[in-house]
């Protein structure tokens, strides 16, 4: 980091230069600001000289810099000084971790941070988080999330045998596939594959099941991301098509058969077609893996747990 990153302090000669020419109101209003400025800091560190944060059940602590309070244009020198006095503090008290969230307005501040160890750990829309190991030994700092999921829809008309397929627009073989996207985050898998059916086609579906997961590495568009992609089990609720011309080249109901014999395919696709030609002809309940809400552990919420169908009595 250059020195100009660094301070914006001028040199002293300078300083001394300007302090006698200013007035005595103007002593004073920089006075003020300056007290300004350090009541601030003391009252976020209630007292002391350590900065606040809030400890987890693991033992570290998360500390916030956009609800301390800051000044805007606290300088790294004086941050770097309090951070000092906060990790002389967390060691004496045992904490094993620091993390650090920095908004993008206090940027300087993940510079002073870094001057005392600390990492990135992520960063997400106006802000970064820093990490610093306090522990014993080899850090064991969980890494931020190392995968993406993508989910798409496969809605079947049971009664024409027909599965809703698209063609992407961008794609260099327009193959077909079953249309899906990105999950977004706190968004149920269920959810997605019925809202990507309806953005790219205009049709209206609701979750029937899992039915597949693909595992890949090295995934390109990924940065740097594994990659999952999950097909679901749609059931349709309309079936005219009105498709996104953004995002597709053509939108159409294909049969299963074709789908599974075809060569303007891709793989996964392929198979998994061929796995639902065996649901219509012996039964859903012999490739479906269903979804059950169940209330977890810890939290006090719940969560989706996917698997084959149990008889009543064995799900007690």
């Amino acid at each position: 980091m250059s020195a100009g990153w660094r301070s914006h302090r001028r040199p002293p000669s300078l300083l001394s230069s300007v302090r006698g020419r200013l007035s005595s109101t103007a002593r004073s209003a920089a006075r003020a600001f300056a007290c300004s400025a350090a009541r601030a800091q003391i009252h976020t560190v209630d007292g002391s000289s350590a900065l606040t944060g809030k400890v987890d059940r693991f033992g570290g602590v998360t500390v916030n810099l956009a609800e301390l309070g800051f000044p805007t244009d606290i300088s790294e020198s004086s941050f770097r000084s309090l951070l000092q006095d906060s990790l002389l503090q967390w060691k004496a008290e045992g904490k094993v971790a620091v993390w650090l969230r920095v908004p993008i307005t206090l940027s300087r501040c993940a510079a002073a941070a870094s001057a005392h160890g600390f990492t990135f750990h992520h960063a997400k829309d106006d802000h970064a988080v820093l990490a610093l190991w306090l522990g014993e030994g080899e850090s064991r700092l969980p890494g931020f999330a190392t995968h993406q999921i993508g989910v798409a829809g496969a809605v079947v008309d049971e009664s024409s045998g027909k599965v809703l397929v698209v063609q992407d627009r961008n794609k260099t073989k327009n193959a077909w596939k079953f249309p899906g996207g990105l999950s977004d985050p706190g968004e149920n898998i269920g959810a997605t594959a019925v809202r990507e059916v309806f953005e790219e086609t205009g049709i209206r579906s609701e979750f029937r099941s899992l039915l597949s997961i693909r595992q890949q590495h090295n995934h390109p568009g990924a940065f740097g991301m594994s990659d999952m992609y999950i097909i679901c089990r749609l059931g349709p609720l309309s079936y005219d098509i009105n498709f996104c011309t953004q995002e597709c080249l053509r939108c159409e109901w294909l049969d299963l058969a074709e789908l599974a014999e075809t060569g303007n395919t891709t793989p996964i696709t392929s198979r998994v077609a061929r796995l639902l030609l065996h649901g219509l002809e012996r039964g859903f309940n012999e490739i479906d893996l269903t979804m059950e809400e169940l209330p977890a552990v810890y939290s006090g919420m719940f969560y989706q747990l996917y698997h084959r169908q149990l008889s009543p009595t064995l799900k007690s």
